[in-house]
């Protein structure tokens, strides 16, 4: 079986799946069912000097994804300090607090729940070009605490200046990456906007945000040596596999857990081992920067090359057939028939197969 542990910044956790801070963290009692339902680490709800005053509705499911106007926790971080942190520290799990959002706010909170605190996440929510306040917080927490200190960003600005500025400024970690927005939903029947803040706007999460948070894990990776906790439409072990591919440690969930409940974190452990094992690799670390090196040894063309097709795999779905605007493909008696001539290359229907009867030349 393959070894679920990993090492970030001198933290051991049995497993890389962590809750990602916001409303499956939300109290003690939160982050106890995250840790009962498999969670390797507990990431508390972010912090600040004062509760926040969130408006309502404040959480819609959407095709594809998920909208949210939450923001900070609506408790008073004297009562986190003396009840809800006591209670997560009893699961036995590292725990790293979040907290908010200024350099003076977090020098003034860093120091209150570092008796807690095996780490802190910084949560900024910075989406300007200019690094400094980002950096100005991370100083100001490294001033304060002795323990590690992971920031979070957003997915706005130019993730490779922002992991430097973040390496630089000392951070140990970094958290990747927040929800995108602002967005908007509609309910089509009544015309009321889905979110009750001022302006009715909401940030989106789950899966719609997968490919936009791998692209940003992908761009740290390669910049700055430094672990990451990627996050970003995480639902299942094979979404936890990409992540480390693109060079995370570790793996935040937040949408999943909040639509599907705190177990999903043990079955997202236990299928990221059965994928392991499936396909001979021993521990997490063997698969991370995979498609980094892979993208490194990619040879950038503009050829049309047509795909390998594997006759005997194909099952006469009919999918590729359906999707390819150059006509290059065709069903006939239950089996792909491809006419290289006139393919194109473009790798739609390697990513339709679904018995992977399809496969990119080189």
């Amino acid at each position: 079986m393959a070894d679920l542990s990993v090492t970030i910044a001198g933290l051991t956790l049995k497993n890389p799946v962590l809750p990602a801070a916001g409303p499956p963290v939300w109290n003690g009692e939160a982050m106890k069912a995250c840790a009962a339902g498999g969670a390797g680490a507990i990431v508390s709800k972010t912090v600040s000097v004062r509760p926040a005053v969130v408006p309502t509705p404040n959480m819609a499911e959407i095709p594809g994804g998920f909208l949210n106007t939450e923001l900070w926790s609506e408790l008073p971080v004297e009562q986190f300090i003396e009840r809800e942190y006591p209670l997560a520290k009893e699961t036995g799990l590292p725990l790293i607090i979040s907290i908010g959002y200024t350099a003076e706010e977090i020098a003034e909170l860093a120091p209150r729940v570092r008796p807690f605190a095996d780490a802190l996440e910084l949560s900024t929510h910075y989406i300007g070009d200019d690094p400094t306040p980002m950096v100005e917080a991370i100083r100001a927490a490294k001033a304060a605490v002795d323990v590690p200190v992971f920031v979070k960003l957003s997915p706005f600005r130019d993730m490779k200046t922002a992991a430097r500025a973040a390496a630089e400024a000392g951070a140990d970690g970094i958290v990747a990456i927040n929800s995108f927005g602002p967005c908007l939903g509609v309910d089509v029947e009544t015309g009321r906007l889905l979110m009750g803040s001022r302006e009715g706007y909401g940030w989106l999460s789950g899966p719609a945000l997968k490919p936009l948070a791998l692209r940003c894990v992908f761009d740290i990776a390669r910049t700055v040596d430094l672990p990451i906790i990627g996050v970003g439409g995480i639902s299942k072990g094979t979404d936890a596999i990409e992540f480390f591919m693109v060079g995370a440690s570790a793996v935040g969930i937040c949408t999943a857990a909040i639509l599907k409940g705190p177990r999903i974190f043990g079955r997202v452990a236990r299928e990221i081992e059965k994928w392991l094992d499936d396909h001979g690799y021993a521990s997490v670390e063997e698969v991370r920067g995979l498609a980094i090196r892979r993208w490194e040894e990619w040879t950038f063309r503009t050829a049309h090359v047509p795909p390998i097709l594997d006759v005997d795999a194909c099952t006469g779905c009919g999918l590729c057939e359906a999707s390819c605007v150059y006509d290059a493909i065709h069903v006939v008696e239950k089996k792909a028939v491809l006419t290289p001539e006139k393919c194109y290359g473009c790798g739609l229907c390697i990513t339709r197969c679904p018995v992977r009867a399809l496969s990119i030349a080189g």
